[in-house]
């Protein structure tokens, strides 16, 4: 299942109203909604009998706060939150990513996954993953970094031009807090984050002072 359109940066949105569902090949659907539209498309199509959802690999990664605007992400946290686990598979550029480095890419995410896949988890949640950028002619797999999502936020910067604005921030030279996983996806290693979908609300409710509740 994926978009019939271009849906970068549409976070979880989803359509409330009418759109259609292309069939284009066995087991292949172009929807005319966002990442999160053709999740619950296909769990309806397949009655919710469904062991894992992976989408990706984003063109672009998909590292810290971007998974709050990330349509790839939100495509994985859709399913987690009805139940389903999974992946999802972003590769950082800081240049035009070429036919080899997206073979390459299938190659890492294949070995990434097993060991992901034996690494249970004892809340249901998904895994963000992020490829690095290295030279082309690299070919070694990269180390496989455990690390919290990165709370800065993008640069804000925009270019000018009357009332009209455009953003200008430069991905690559977004902050990296130390230990985190935009340092260590630019550091050259595969980043590898372990998200819950939503705070648990019983949690949060109870650490709270009771006039606080009141």
């Amino acid at each position: 299942m994926a978009p019939a359109t271009g849906m970068s940066g549409c976070g979880h949105s989803a359509t409330e109203g009418t759109f259609r569902v292309f069939h284009l090949d066995t087991r292949r659907y172009a929807v005319e909604g966002t990442p999160a539209d053709c999740t619950r498309v296909g769990l309806h199509m397949l009655n919710g009998e469904v062991d894992w959802v992976f989408s990706g690999i984003n063109d672009g990664g998909n590292l810290g706060v971007d998974v709050y605007h990330s349509g790839t992400v939100a495509a994985v946290r859709e399913a987690v939150m009805r139940g389903v686990p999974g992946f999802a598979l972003s590769h950082y550029r800081d240049r035009v990513l070429t036919e080899k480095d997206w073979k390459r890419a299938a190659r890492w995410a294949r070995e990434v996954i097993g060991e992901l896949l034996a690494r249970p988890q004892a809340e249901a949640g998904y895994w963000n993953v992020n490829f690095p950028c290295p030279p082309e002619s690299a070919d070694t797999l990269p180390p496989l970094a455990f690390c919290d999502l990165d709370t800065a936020a993008l640069p804000l910067e925009y270019l000018v031009d009357g009332n009209v604005y455009r953003y200008h921030g430069r991905y690559t030279q977004r902050e990296r807090q130390q230990g985190c996983d935009v340092q260590a996806c630019f550091g050259g290693s595969i980043s590898a984050s372990y998200v819950l979908p939503v705070e648990r609300c019983a949690d949060v409710a109870a650490s709270m002072p009771r006039e606080t509740l009141a």
